[in-house]
């Protein structure tokens, strides 16, 4: 293929340029809750056979739960020093530097790591990884069963990278996320990782969110939807999609119903007849899997909204929603507002920088507090809603014990305003953490300062300082976690999935039942039509949560 190398063997030697060294990021690596060791083959390196790699047959036990395993292994660090040597490669010292870390994480005993080789560090200059770096990366984590999350954001991949990631996919079966966002990937790189991922059977997370892989790599990944089934999320935003491949996705999606979760920000769209929404409300309609969908900067205007709440109607499976971005006024809420007073599986809406205006706030607001009990979080941020209807939903979060999460940050605050959310704030009704506004007085009058929480803060980047998965900024996604690290680890089942020992009832109060197992509960369970859900994590073994009963 034009522009990617094809070496004749993986351990093909090759020359590029050599790069400069650098300082390097401190912050090496995050595990996920398991704890064991890596290991290292010494000795020489087998010949490559000729033959494709040999698919694994899956195990009854989840990919992520990791065997016993007692031989000894060696420093990943020198693995890599050895390699560069072999290879004649100059060692980046910003890898280097991060696989110290790891190799510091081993002695403790730990497993399970996400190898975090980020580039967009603010405090340490680095030295970001290229196409030839990620090769030698690539064959220090080959068939490393102990790696299970893969994790070089904002580094310049290009097409030479992809082609080395392919090839990792079609050989590591441990790893489960890999995020490549904004790597300058192109559509010949995400046509061969969409094509690593027919056979792959053990990743759940994929972003590539970023990388201009156009048209034509929107519709291999369309295509690679239709074979695949292991995939759980799939994050394309920004990926400069076209409307065939996006009409690609929403075709697929009616048959495929392993993925939870699917990112189609911002396509290229010409034309205002709302194509996009069209097709994928279809999707919706067919589709009884979606848990998460993000539609954000598709030009969706009130007719869009329309035949996306048609949809609403008849999905029983979809808990965010993403149309944040579009051209929504407040006759599109009137039709939200209308599906609200029946659907009981939205949890997460997010209608930030569209144009509901007061009259769509006070629309809303009516319905969330006389009806609907389901949602969680509402996110109405730079929306033109002046104080009567910022009051409304405040009093919408005093009335629904529900309703625990309100952002409304960038709308036209006025006295009113202020007090309301300061007295919510104050009273417990809304906890401090759950909002985006913090009141403060000055000379006897409340005002209301910004706070960084959101439902999805850290999408595009993580704080140089304080927990980089913080649930008070990202918090749509930890209300409705669908392919997240923190789900991983520990031998957790993925939310959404069933759980043999754990019940969880997602609804509003919530009590306490402890000794009790779940066979025991199962006629009570029964008796409310409850469902079987994932546990919080941190959650007790012997602890049943039962919600509102």
């Amino acid at each position: 293929m034009a522009g990617i190398p094809q070496p004749t063997g993986c351990d093909a030697q090759e020359t590029g340029p050599a790069h400069a060294p650098g300082r390097h990021d401190n912050a090496a690596t995050r595990r996920w809750g398991h704890t064991s060791m890596w290991r290292s083959r010494e000795g020489p390196t087998p010949a490559k056979s000729s033959a494709p790699p040999r698919i694994p047959t899956p195990s009854p036990r989840p990919a992520w739960v990791l065997a016993n395993r007692r031989e000894p292994i060696g420093s990943l660090q020198e693995h890599y020093n050895n390699l560069c040597k072999e290879k004649s490669k100059k060692i980046n010292p910003f890898i280097l530097h991060i696989l110290q870390g790891v190799d510091e994480e081993i002695e403790q005993g730990l497993e399970g790591i996400t190898l975090n080789v980020a580039g967009n560090n603010q405090l340490i200059p680095v030295e970001r990884v290229t196409g030839d770096d990620f090769w030698i990366l690539s064959k220090v984590l080959e068939k490393n069963p102990y790696i299970n999350g893969l994790d070089v954001r904002y580094n310049i991949l290009r097409d030479v990278g992809a082609y080395y990631a392919a090839k990792l996919l079609q050989k590591q079966y441990n790893l489960i996320y890999l995020n490549l966002m904004f790597n300058d990937i192109g559509p010949e790189g995400g046509d061969l990782i969409a094509k690593a991922l027919y056979k792959n059977v053990t990743l759940k997370y994929l972003r590539m969110t970023g990388n201009k892989i156009e048209n034509e790599g929107g519709m291999s990944f369309a295509a690679m939807l239709q074979i695949n089934s292991s995939l759980e999320k799939l994050d394309l935003g920004d990926c400069d999609l076209g409307m065939q491949s996006v009409i690609a996705f929403a075709t697929v999606l009616t048959q495929n119903q392993k993925i939870k979760g699917i990112n189609l920000n911002r396509p290229i769209l010409y034309g205002e007849q709302e194509e996009s929404t069209v097709h994928l409300s279809h999707m919706l309609k067919e589709n009884h899997c979606l848990v998460e969908l993000h539609m954000s900067k598709h030009g969706m205007r009130n007719g869009g909204m329309k035949q996306l709440c048609d949809a609403l109607y008849l999905s029983k499976s979809l808990r965010y929603l993403d149309v944040s971005c579009n051209k929504i006024t407040r006759d599109g809420m009137v039709f939200l507002a209308d599906v609200l007073k029946s659907n009981t599986t939205l949890e997460v809406i997010d209608l930030s920088f569209n144009r509901i205006e007061t009259a769509g706030a006070k629309c809303l607001s009516e319905t969330l507090t006389s009806h609907n009990r389901s949602l969680k979080a509402l996110s109405v941020v730079s929306n033109n809603i002046e104080g009567e209807g910022l009051v409304a939903l405040s009093q919408s979060v005093n009335t629904n014990l529900t309703l625990s999460n309100i952002y409304i940050w960038g709308n036209k605050f006025d006295e009113a305003t202020c007090v309301a959310y300061s007295e919510l704030i104050q009273t417990g009704c809304l906890k401090p953490d759950n909002t985006d506004v913090e009141p403060y007085v000055v000379d006897g009058r409340v005002h209301l300062a910004e706070v960084s929480n959101g439902l999805k803060k850290h999408y595009y980047w993580t704080p140089t300082y304080g927990e980089a998965c913080s649930h008070s900024a990202n918090a749509g996604f930890n209300l409705v976690p669908v392919g997240h690290q923190q789900d991983w680890g520990a031998g957790r089942p993925f939310a959404g999935e069933l759980a043999d020992v754990w019940i969880c009832v997602s609804t509003s109060h919530q009590r306490e039942y402890s000794g009790m197992t779940p066979l025991s509960m199962a006629p009570l369970l029964f008796l409310f039509g409850l469902t079987i859900l994932c546990p919080p994590p941190g959650a007790g073994p012997e602890t049943l949560h039962v919600l509102n009963l």
